[in-house]
């Protein structure tokens, strides 16, 4: 160990880029999963979504416009909007607080914002679609359009 010291001093003053790099990597690593453990909320596949809707009753919260909605959304889907949820206002699901929900958007980027809102709002089990609508559509998944 005496050894490594000086060595790794040496190394570290000859190669200042790559060890902040490092130990950036390294820091962002243990956010990330610090965060990973923290969260309220989990990350779900289509596959995990279809399960907890057929199994387990999970209302779908879609976040998009009302216009993209009706566009094509999950079947039983209820829209609201993250403004909504930021303000407290989720009279359409306030009476599923113990149901899970599933959290989605156009591609998953949106969703967890108002996943960790909803969870604080006393939501126990509150999901996230893993790349939203998005990945939903591409894997050839149901969508019910509402005409105007």
């Amino acid at each position: 160990m005496q050894e490594f010291m000086p060595e790794a001093i040496e190394f570290a003053q000859k190669h200042t880029l790559l060890t902040v790099a490092w130990i950036a990597v390294f820091v962002m690593t243990i956010l990330s999963l610090v965060k990973g453990a923290t969260q309220k909320y989990k990350t779900i596949s289509n596959a995990e979504a279809i399960t907890l809707m057929n199994d387990k009753e999970a209302l779908v919260v879609d976040l998009r416009s009302l216009d993209e909605f009706q566009r094509g959304h999950i079947i039983g889907s209820i829209n609201l909007i993250p403004a909504d949820i930021k303000s407290q206002n989720v009279g359409k699901i306030e009476h599923h607080k113990e149901k899970p929900l599933i959290v989605v958007d156009v591609n998953g980027t949106l969703s967890n914002n108002s996943a960790e809102s909803l969870a604080k709002q006393g939501f126990t089990q509150v999901y996230v679609l893993k790349d939203g609508l998005a990945a939903w559509a591409g894997a050839n998944l149901p969508l019910v359009k509402k005409h105007k």
